[in-house]
């Protein structure tokens, strides 16, 4: 049985990193046009690396909880071909155990050189001097997607999705696409489909199913359900 998991903010909010769309999430005290651009960023680099450099401090002091255990365990599990998939820029889904990865939205702990694209790891503070330690020249940036830009790895997403026996999605708003058309792409393919959630998303009628409650409660008793068959 193929499995594809698409996992949001909601499952790490419990390790003490903030979402991005709930009332009193980072976009709703923080400007997205200045911080999450590549406008934003030309118009003032100081003030971009700062809000990265903070939230890279965040996602190292965090700490993976039991829904990214759950997950882990699952993936490692000889009965199922899991493809785990994150909107998340952090790295707890890999401190817990999961790999492989697929990061479509990037993640804090790499710098991307915005010339010759190399990737290399981000220190704890990047600066608008900052270079390319592969060209010498480009300005480092870090290797986040943002608004206006394409997400990683569509490649891999899209084939893994349309292909799967079940898609979950996980702690997701359901607001931002393509990953918010991706149960649509599932049933199309043929897919069950199923939302586990805090709350219902913006998508939430289009799931064949739903569980609703804190991602650590809710995560491990879907996967100790499915262990145990």
């Amino acid at each position: 049985m193929h499995i594809a998991i698409l996992t949001g903010a909601g499952i790490s909010a419990e390790s003490g990193l903030g979402t991005f769309r709930d009332k009193g999430g980072l976009w709703e005290r923080h400007d997205l046009n200045d911080l999450a651009t590549p406008e934003g960023f030309a118009r003032n680099p100081t003030m971009v690396h700062d809000f990265y450099n903070m939230r890279r401090q965040t996602v190292r002091a965090a700490q993976p909880n039991p829904a990214h255990h759950g997950l882990a365990r699952l993936q490692k599990h000889s009965q199922y071909k899991v493809t785990l998939i994150t909107q998340n820029v952090d790295d707890l889904h890999e401190r817990a155990g999961s790999d492989p990865v697929i990061h479509m939205h990037g993640t804090h702990l790499v710098a991307l050189c915005a010339a010759c694209a190399h990737r290399w790891p981000a220190p704890a503070r990047m600066q608008p001097q900052d270079r390319c330690p592969a060209c010498g020249d480009g300005v480092a940036r870090p290797d986040v997607v943002w608004f206006g830009e394409t997400p990683y790895h569509m490649d891999e997403i899209l084939p893994a999705i349309a292909g799967c026996d079940l898609f979950v999605a996980i702690g997701t708003s359901g607001t931002v696409y393509p990953a918010a058309g991706f149960v649509e792409l599932a049933r199309e393919g043929g897919a069950e489909t199923l939302e586990l959630n805090l709350e219902p998303s913006d998508r939430a009628s289009a799931f064949h199913a739903a569980r609703f409650g804190p991602a650590s409660q809710v995560v491990p008793t879907w996967v100790d359900e499915l262990l145990s068959r």
